[in-house]
């Protein structure tokens, strides 16, 4: 090519990057990304996945426990930012408030469907004849007038008080016994070893359906919903982030997780893994879904996202 050609060619590709619009770097108030984690080993095992992207990033995440109100209020009051585990109807009557008052955003595809919350009982107790709701009463003495559930304030331990305290189905002499979701699953793994019959709160995904053989009442559909309390799960966060860091939000609005996926990466976090690393060892073994997620997603400072992930995932 002669001196004439290139330099027409250096002045097209001139004009061609003048045409091309920059990435502009997310603002600096952007670079700490607050999260709320309610205790649930599969909002852990999410919540450790977007930390572990957002850090590769070039943000600073941070993840605070708080119960499912405390949440709402603090994306309300914008103290946190992300919540990835507002579940569908369950947690309805707790954020309904928020949202009719427009003090938070959800987003609108949520970022996991076909799950399941309601009341479940280990298989040998299912055998035994407690299938339904309606047999809740009925085995009384054999259940020692108790449901467990998880940690106070939690919207599913709401609709059990709610069902003993208008004896639905003839359960007003139950007590709910709160505590925790590690607490719950000590009482029922006891339960299993010595072959004693419990009913507890139980949900998809999580480790338990794969762990434990245990089957979900029927019957509880006025209550946790259809389907065994089929659930769909979003993302919460302030209805002003996008504008205020489009970047993250961006990043949020991509993530969607299946119940397979998750029941693998909470096995490694309910044996005490800490979640970012089981996310990112998970990340490892499964890359092909960062181009899903990460798809327009930059770095804080405008780079292209999918491969500053893979270069810091290579080195940790």
């Amino acid at each position: 090519m002669n001196r004439v050609g290139m330099a027409a060619l250096a002045a097209t590709l001139w004009v061609s990057a003048m045409t091309i619009p920059a990435r502009a770097a997310e603002p600096a108030t952007c670079k700490n990304v607050h999260m709320a984690d309610v205790g649930w080993t599969d909002i852990a095992a999410t919540t450790g996945l977007a930390s572990t992207m957002l850090s590769a990033l070039g943000y600073t995440p941070s993840k605070t426990i708080a119960s499912v109100p405390i949440t709402f209020a603090g994306i309300k009051s914008k103290q946190i930012d992300l919540f990835l585990g507002y579940w569908s109807p369950s947690m309805d009557p707790i954020i309904e408030p928020f949202v009719k008052s427009g003090s938070v955003k959800v987003l609108q595809t949520p970022n996991l469907t076909g799950a399941k919350f309601t009341l479940a009982v280990p298989d040998y107790v299912y055998q035994g004849g407690l299938k339904t709701f309606a047999d809740l009463a009925k085995y009384a003495d054999k259940l020692q007038y108790r449901i467990y559930g998880i940690e106070p304030g939690n919207d599913g331990n709401q609709l059990i008080d709610k069902m003993i305290k208008t004896n639905k189905d003839g359960i007003g002499k139950f007590k709910l016994v709160e505590s925790s979701e590690a607490g719950m699953l000590v009482q029922v793994n006891r339960a299993l070893r010595d072959k004693q019959w419990i009913v507890f709160l139980a949900w998809e995904p999580h480790p338990m359906n794969a762990q434990m053989k245990i089957n979900y009442l029927a019957g509880g559909d006025d209550v946790f919903g259809p389907n065994y309390g089929e659930a769909k799960v979003y993302t919460v966060e302030p209805p002003d982030y996008a504008e205020r860091c489009p970047n993250v939000a961006k990043f949020a609005s991509n993530l969607q997780f299946t119940t397979t996926m998750e029941n693998h990466l909470m096995i490694p976090i309910m044996n005490r893994e800490d979640p970012n690393t089981a996310a990112a060892e998970w990340i490892k073994a499964n890359p092909q879904v960062l181009d899903k997620w990460l798809a327009g997603v930059t770095t804080i400072d405008g780079k292209p996202g999918l491969p500053a992930v893979k270069a810091y995932l290579s080195s940790h």
